[in-house]
């Protein structure tokens, strides 16, 4: 339940917004959040499997920068190394532009925030799949891998959808190496800024359906998801279910959205 912190069929919606920008809004700031899923605190107690979904707001780090300077920046060519037409490469319909180098110093300093927080959680991950946890401790470190791979191009990138615009499910790989995590922070006011346009999350499952999940997002607020795929516990121990993401179609207004994704492209 948006707002409540409560856990809602296993997955985590702990609306974290601040009230204003230097103080933490309602439930746990983004220390407080990890530094629980890393001793087990509410992790154990309230869901015993892994998690899909860890929603939070990285409220430090914007300080200055608004929701709205986000959405200006979209303006200036001279901030983005592409632009994407998805209608073009039948993505969906609607655009996003991905930053260049050097990117904006918030987004930075986030993006390296964010991964600190989360490497933890990503080795353990891995350690419950059988697969490599060669996680560096910082970002920088984990750049470096990824040029040694010849993956050398940002990836952070901002989203616009405006009326009948969508984003076909998908997940964002963009090489041989890749950071288990992505974040996704709505930039626009769903009750006065757009309709329709809900986040969307479809975990396949083995030798069953395929589950799909709508995740409200106020403005300000982040879902931090499964870049690939996650543990979930069956009767002999972990196995992977893979999980794409997306966005339904907008109905009216506009919708910005970040995306911060931690390993570069190829």
């Amino acid at each position: 339940v948006p707002g409540s912190g409560l856990y809602v069929g296993g997955w985590i919606c702990q609306k974290t917004t601040p009230l204003i920008l230097d103080t933490p809004g309602l439930g746990l700031n983004l220390g407080g959040f990890c530094l629980d899923e890393a001793d087990g605190t509410d992790f154990d107690q309230l869901h015993p499997q892994i998690s899909p979904l860890l929603q939070v707001m990285p409220w430090p780090a914007f300080q200055d920068m608004t929701d709205h300077d986000l959405r200006a920046i979209y303006q200036d060519p001279t901030r983005f190394r592409s632009r994407i037409d998805m209608k073009r490469y039948r993505f969906g319909q609607g655009e996003y532009q991905y930053f260049a180098y050097p990117l904006p110093d918030p987004i930075a300093a986030l993006r390296a925030q964010l991964y600190q927080q989360l490497v933890t959680i990503a080795r353990e991950w891995m350690t419950a799949l059988k697969l490599p946890t060669e996680f560096p401790e910082n970002h920088a470190q984990f750049l470096e891998s990824c040029r040694a791979a010849g993956q050398t191009r940002p990836t952070p990138l901002l989203l616009r959808y405006q009326p009948g615009d969508f984003n076909c499910l998908h997940q964002d790989l963009y090489g041989a190496i890749f950071f288990p995590f992505q974040v996704v922070i709505c930039l626009s006011d769903p009750r006065t800024e757009f309709t329709g346009g809900e986040f969307l999350l479809v975990e396949q499952q083995p030798r069953a359906q395929s589950v799909g999940r709508v995740v409200p997002l106020e403005q300000g607020d982040a879902a931090v998801i499964t870049t690939r795929y996650r543990p979930a516990q069956g009767s002999r121990g972990f196995y992977r279910t893979n999980i794409k993401h997306g966005v339904s179609t907008i109905l009216s207004g506009e919708r910005y959205t970040l995306g911060i994704i931690f390993h570069d492209a190829a």
